[in-house]
C-alpha cells in the first residue's frame, strides 16, 4: 500500500508516492500556473512507471497552504477527488512546513508579494514559529537575527540563497505528527491574511 504526496502552493508542482516511510518516486520541477495541467498526469506517470492501480493507495499527504491561492487549491482539490472515490484518509501539513531543512533550525519562506512573506520556523517535528505573515524587512531582520538558522524555499525575491527542499521527503517525516482529517470534504486552503 502507497502513500500519495501531493503540493503545488508555490511555483514547483511536487508529486510523489511512498511505501513504508521511503520514498518510491517523485517529481518536481517549475510549473507556475501550470500544475493544473500537469499534476494528475505526473501521478498517473509515476504510478504507470511502479505497476500501482488506485486500489494500492492507502492514503494521501497534502500541502494545504499558506501559499498562491490557485496553487494551494488545485492539490488539495485533486486529494479530495481520490479520497472520496477511494475511501482513503487525507493528512494535511502547512506548505511551509514540508520545505525545513531535516532535523536543523530552518526558517521557510515562500514569497506572499507586496513585500511580504509566508514565514514559518521549524527543527525536525517542532514548530518553532508557526506560520504567519511577516513583512520582507522583518524576515530579513530575523535572519540575520539568527544566522546559523537554514534559509528555505525560493528566496530570491529577497536575493538570498537558500538550500533545496525534499518536500516529499519532509511530507514522510512528518506524516506521524499528523492526524488524518475526519471529512476530506472539510479540507480548506490556507489563505494567510494581514
Amino acid at each position: 500500500m502507497i502513500t500519495v504526496l501531493l503540493d503545488s502552493s508555490n511555483t514547483k508542482l511536487t508529486v510523489g508516492l511512498s511505501k513504508e516511510k521511503e520514498i518510491i518516486d517523485f517529481v518536481s520541477y517549475e510549473a507556475w500556473q501550470q500544475q493544473s495541467e500537469f499534476m494528475v498526469d505526473e501521478l498517473n506517470k509515476l504510478m504507470d512507471k511502479h505497476n500501482f492501480t488506485r486500489n494500492d493507495i492507502k492514503d494521501i499527504v497534502v500541502s494545504v497552504g499558506p501559499g498562491s491561492y490557485t496553487g494551494v487549491r488545485i492539490a488539495i482539490t485533486i486529494a479530495k477527488v481520490m479520497a472520496l472515490a477511494l475511501s482513503i484518509p487525507v493528512y494535511e501539513i502547512s506548505s511551509l512546513r514540508v520545505l525545513k531543512d531535516d532535523n536543523k533550525e530552518s526558517i521557510c519562506l515562500i514569497n506572499a508579494r507586496s513585500g511580504r512573506s509566508y514565514f514559518g520556523v521549524y527543527q525536525g517535528e517542532k514548530i518553532i514559529l508557526g506560520d504567519q505573515i511577516k513583512t520582507n524587512e522583518e524576515v530579513l531582520s530575523y535572519i540575520k537575527e539568527h544566522p546559523n538558522y537554514s534559509i528555505m524555499g525560493d528566496v530570491k525575491y529577497l536575493n538570498l540563497d537558500s538550500r533545496d527542499s525534499n518536500i516529499c521527503k519532509q511530507m514522510i517525516l512528518l506524516k506521524d505528527y499528523l492526524k488524518p482529517s475526519q471529512d476530506c470534504l472539510s479540507i480548506k486552503p490556507v489563505y494567510m491574511k494581514d
